[in-house]
């Protein structure tokens, strides 16, 4: 059976239902769901002088051994936003049985790339290094974001390995790499020439610019450092993408599943009927979401 048809399948068997909504449809997580999860919160995982970082990690009560982890890492143009905006997904995925921790990194007004990704790289190195205190199978460890932090779950998918991304947020004798991973929402290659005239726009293109230290055409060595495509290769973990179906068709990731199929690593997409860019404030789309990630993570780090 296709994977695609198996995420269909299940989908419709254990509904969109999981998450009992509030009464205006925006996402909510129950409290019996969140009285049956330990969290850790406001966690140190990486420091730079005096500047530390941290996340909140979930992880379900009374599941003995070790679990996988998933790295939920939030969106925002790279420039705005916080941990706390994935703390849903986060407790969600907690409750189908991950280690799910939600990170703070860099924000580009802060420190330009590759401070965000070096601190997702940071992340999975702390939770790897203290694997044993969480309760975590270090050998299976995904990332899971939305637009900015989708770019950074693909940027980190396929840059294991990749030096100049790697930062020094400590623990570094461990390994950044991740075994699956699902973007969402996500830009993959920042060489295209939609990336190149948005960047050069002058107000649509500002958290490009600040992100990357200028445009496309200023920086294009930076901006293929960047970018997730370009350092794809046969090494790489499996990738499912996820996006709303409003969303703009860069999002589908054509040419990054094209490649993965060559390269034959299992890949797919789900387009969410009706869905905005941002359509995890909604529970129907947020629950859609966290059927179609469950079952691979549950096929891919289990």
């Amino acid at each position: 059976m296709k994977h695609s048809t198996l995420i269909a399948l299940l989908v419709l068997a254990f509904g969109f239902g999981r998450h009992a909504s509030s009464a205006d449809g925006r996402t909510a997580i129950p409290q019996s769901t969140l009285a049956s999860l330990d969290a850790k919160l406001n966690v140190t995982y990486a420091r730079y002088g005096d500047r530390t970082l941290e996340m909140d990690i979930y992880r379900p009560k009374k599941v003995s051994g070790p679990l996988p982890a998933v790295v939920c890492i939030h969106g925002g143009g790279w420039a705005n936003g916080s941990r706390v905006n994935h703390g849903k997904v986060a407790q969600a995925l907690a409750a189908r049985g991950y280690v799910a921790a939600t990170i703070s990194y860099r924000l580009s007004g802060e420190a330009a790339f590759p401070a965000a990704i070096n601190d997702c790289k940071a992340a999975v190195r702390f939770l790897r290094a203290n694997a044993k205190e969480y309760g975590i199978d270090s050998e299976h460890i995904g990332a899971i974001g939305l637009s900015a932090g989708g770019h950074l779950t693909a940027l980190l998918a396929t840059s294991g390995g990749v030096k100049e991304l790697e930062g020094d947020g400590g623990n570094a004798r461990f390994s950044s790499t991740i075994q699956a991973a699902v973007p969402m929402g996500a830009q993959t290659d920042f060489l295209s020439a939609r990336t190149r005239e948005i960047s050069a726009i002058e107000e649509r293109g500002k958290i490009w610019r600040q992100f990357l230290g200028g445009s496309q055409e200023d920086k294009p060595a930076t901006y293929r450092l960047a970018s997730p495509l370009h350092h794809l290769d046969k090494n790489d973990p499996p990738c499912w993408f996820i996006t709303g179906e409003t969303d703009d068709p860069s999002t589908h990731a054509d040419d990054f599943l094209e490649q993965m199929t060559k390269s034959g690593i299992q890949s797919g997409l789900t387009v969410i009927k009706d869905a905005p860019h941002p359509f995890l404030g909604k529970q129907v789309w947020f629950d859609e979401m966290v059927n179609v990630a469950d079952t691979f993570f549950k096929e891919k780090l289990k």
